[in-house]
């Protein structure tokens, strides 16, 4: 993973960028320049990992390759999951309220880095955050629909949103199983999270899923795409973020230092390693 790309990769993502924004004004498709207007799609094998910059320009994204459907879910009545905190439900924080520190995961459900990043670390922060070593707070973006095309990251949200109605647990693996390698999609491949069944047969993996009426009911009437909107809004106003995944640890970036910026632990001892470096006492 890395922050920014190589001066071969910036030229060709400003062409892409000027033709981006060309496309969007014939098409009037937006109505104002999104996050992923700038966004660069960078596949950068660093230090066993896959990582996506992004060049935070503001906005937001509720229309990005989204349809009437998106465009109907930016001025649908909001739908908060149940263990979500703020105005708009856009704090999510799972673990022990006593936990002294906190650590900050910023992903994408599309995101190849993220995935990468959840198949080799998921299991032990999930295991962390239950021995209360620390609280996580999850911060969902969904830039990648508008760079890849799509609905497959707002979708996969809204069906993390009711994945946390049910609750934490449920949460949290239905997270682990959405970046699994069995059902993460390529990133070159279908966009196989905007389909309601796909993330259905992933769910069906969870025990708290399995089955759920209720849950299924929810991902097909798309009850939580307005929330996924606020998380995708919430999201792009982290100035300081810069690339999927971003780690941090009491406000401190976790990642070996590329010159270009930091690359996110890719293993589990380098991850602990940083993360017991930076924990309060």
């Amino acid at each position: 993973m890395s922050n920014r790309n190589s001066q071969a990769n910036k030229q060709a993502a400003r062409e892409r960028l000027r033709a981006e924004r060309e496309r969007q004004k014939k098409q009037e498709r937006m109505r104002r320049q999104l996050i992923v207007g700038g966004a660069i799609v960078a596949v950068l094998a660093v230090a066993g990992g896959i990582g996506v910059a992004v060049a935070n320009l503001g906005g937001d994204d509720s229309g990005a390759g989204g349809g009437d459907a998106w465009a109907k879910a930016a001025k649908a009545k909001l739908v908060k999951p149940a263990n979500t905190t703020g105005a708009e439900g856009t704090t999510v924080v799972i673990g022990k309220p006593d936990a002294k520190n906190t650590l900050e995961l910023f992903e994408d459900a599309r995101c190849p880095g993220c995935a990468n990043f959840e198949q080799n670390v998921g299991e032990t922060v999930q295991k962390d955050i239950k021995d209360g070593k620390y609280k996580a707070s999850f911060h969902l973006g969904t830039f990648l629909d508008g760079n890849l095309k799509g609905t497959g990251s707002k979708n996969a949200l809204s069906a993390m949103g009711a994945a946390l109605n049910v609750g934490p647990d449920a949460f949290l693996k239905y997270k682990e199983a959405l970046f699994s390698k069995e059902f993460h999609p390529e990133e070159t491949g279908p966009d196989k999270f905007a389909d309601d069944s796909y993330l259905i047969k992933v769910a069906d993996t969870v025990p708290e899923l399995k089955g759920n009426a209720a849950f299924q009911k929810a991902v097909k009437a798309g009850t939580y795409d307005r929330w996924a909107l606020e998380m995708s809004d919430a999201f792009n106003s982290v100035k300081d973020v810069t690339s999927t995944p971003t780690i941090k640890l009491n406000n401190t970036v976790l990642g070996t230092d590329s010159g270009q910026g930091k690359v996110a632990p890719s293993t589990v001892g380098a991850f602990n390693s940083m993360v017991d470096k930076g924990l309060k006492s």
